[in-house]
């Protein structure tokens, strides 16, 4: 294929949407997957390297994501979007890496994940800005970083998706194979935990 026809290619697949380059992909289309990773490796970095706080663990992750994603492909039934189900293959493989490289212990907010959406607490709270919402992360990065570092996986988890990526409650739920309102519960924790650590940013 001479360059100005794999250019040609490349510009069609940009203009296709994931669920037809998914098809195409499963079919044996290698740069109808390429471009799939392209559209979401970016996001899937920032995820994994918030979860990790490691850019050489992030990038390893990536790849090791999307190969994994290639591999299974033929068993994604397109019951959630290609974005949903590529994230929940990143969660799930950071979440069993950071358990094993984990060298100290995290705090544990598993046994918290109570049916609390109508606790005054967790309304006022859960209504309220992030912790970082309003200082820049050139500013903040280390400090939120090693914050983050404090929680659970699962914790870790859900507030690099909802609160720096910017994903629902339902669709993290379905990432992380749980319900909207476990996600929210885990947010509240969580939030409470990183409000303290970050006090001197919050006051």
């Amino acid at each position: 294929m001479s360059k100005e026809s794999s250019e040609e290619t490349t510009g069609g697949l940009a203009e296709l949407n994931d669920k037809e380059l998914v098809k195409r992909a499963q079919g044996g289309d290698l740069p109808a997957y390429d471009e799939l990773m392209r559209r979401h490796q970016g996001k899937i970095y920032g995820l994994i390297y918030n979860m990790t706080s490691n850019q050489q663990d992030a990038e390893d992750l990536v790849q090791e994501v999307f190969l994994k994603g290639y591999k299974v492909l033929d068993r994604f039934q397109g019951k959630s979007s290609f974005y949903t189900w590529i994230y929940r293959i990143a969660v799930n493989r950071t979440i069993n890496y950071v358990k094993q490289r984990r060298n100290r212990s995290a705090l544990s907010l598993n046994d918290l994940d109570l049916s609390i959406e109508s606790d005054p607490a967790y309304v006022e709270l859960s209504s309220r800005d992030t912790p970082f919402r309003d200082t820049s992360l050139s500013e903040m990065q280390e400090k939120l970083n090693a914050a983050l570092q404090t929680l659970s996986e699962k914790h870790r988890a859900v507030v690099v998706l909802h609160d720096i990526q910017g994903v629902p409650h339902e669709e993290i739920g379905k990432m992380m194979g749980c319900s909207s309102g476990t996600v929210r519960s885990r947010l509240f924790y969580a939030r409470q935990q990183l409000q303290a650590e970050l006090s001197e940013y919050t006051s």
